[in-house]
């Protein structure tokens, strides 16, 4: 697709709107300097950032207490939900933030010009939902771990409505037991019955995660069972298409409060979870061939290895990863998901 051309008065409208924004900032940075100075802020305290509002966050000590609306020094760009800062509160009862930590990781997302732009850091798991209805591919599930896999950030399966599972569990069972066997970690859940989060609570300890999955399969129900006064809205399911629509709009970072007396018995770390539709959903555009046969982990060992350098693993002779499918050593259907994926690039 080409880029849209501007004309000479778009360009200039942009122009002026970056560097009417460049000078308030350069001002709010002179004001901070000079606050800063006379003694109007308080110590340097360590927080972390709950949401993300343009030039102002939302920031959450961390030593507990409310979080706090904070601004930028001009000197700090880039900052998302879940970055660890350096802030000093104010007389007014706000804030400013005057450092980011080092990010153990970070989620990023192509944008609309397909530059990749960071949208939640230091995340421990990546929760991949899926559910009994509407019924689970393969191919997708292979998507959103490859998608996963790109980032650095662990997958997790995460199976939701197993009160719908036929009692042997069918073949959605059967596919659980190929990725398990890969070492994916499969959590099981229901919100039809009291201990249906009991694994999932027992996942999300001590861990910053973020769920991502097809709409329909009751990431909104899940996140409000787990979070039940953050008071998200849950989208209804179609009868007739069995397909969900999308519902949440803000993203943010929420503390998991431990369950009630009587519920999961636990470890009683608490958990975050990081929740946006940005991050719900994430395509694989941005990845090349080689990255897309990375994220197959079984590949992994393989890759490289083949008779030429070039190969694409297609009808090649010598190819070590077709030996390898022919000899059992990966699953078929797995090579078929990511030829089918490969492929795809090729469309966009």
């Amino acid at each position: 697709m080409s880029k849209r051309k501007l004309s000479r008065q778009q360009r200039w409208r942009i122009e002026k709107i970056q560097a009417e924004r460049a000078r308030r900032a350069e001002k709010r940075g002179d004001q901070d300097t000079e606050k800063l100075a006379a003694g109007e802020y308080g110590p340097e305290r360590q927080g972390r950032v709950t949401a993300h509002f343009g030039r102002s966050l939302e920031v959450a000590p961390a030593v507990g207490g409310e979080p706090v609306r904070c601004h930028l020094r001009a000197n700090l760009e880039g900052l998302v939900t879940g970055d660890r800062v350096i802030w000093r509160a104010g007389q007014d009862g706000s804030g400013v933030v005057v450092a980011r930590g080092v990010r153990d990781s970070v989620l990023e997302r192509p944008d609309a010009r397909g530059q990749l732009k960071p949208v939640a850091a230091n995340i421990d798991q990546i929760l991949i939902v899926f559910a009994v209805e509407p019924e689970p591919h393969a191919n997708l599930i292979d998507r959103y771990l490859v998608a996963a896999e790109a980032t650095g950030i662990a997958p997790v399966l995460v199976l939701n409505k197993i009160d719908l599972l036929p009692t042997q569990g069918g073949p959605l069972r059967a596919l659980l037991a190929r990725y398990e066997a890969l070492g994916y970690p499969v959590v099981t859940t229901t919100t039809a019955r009291a201990d249906g989060l009991d694994a999932l609570h027992a996942r999300l300890a001590g861990r910053t995660s973020v769920f991502v999955g097809q709409s329909g399969v009751g990431k909104s129900s899940l996140i409000d069972r787990l979070l039940p006064d953050a008071q998200l809205r849950i989208g209804a399911l179609s009868e007739d298409s069995r397909k969900g629509r999308h519902t949440t709009t803000t993203a943010r970072l929420y503390v998991l409060p431990r369950p009630a007396a009587g519920a999961f018995q636990g470890p009683a770390a608490d958990g975050a979870l990081i929740d946006s539709p940005g991050i719900r959903e994430f395509g694989l555009i941005h990845l090349d061939e080689g990255q897309v046969a990375e994220g197959f982990i079984e590949f992994r060992d393989l890759l490289g290895h083949c008779r030429f350098r070039d190969c694409r693993h297609r009808q090649e002779p010598g190819c070590a990863l077709i030996e390898a499918v022919d000899e059992g050593r990966i699953h078929a259907d797995r090579f078929a998901s990511y030829r089918r994926i490969v492929d795809s690039l090729d469309e966009t």
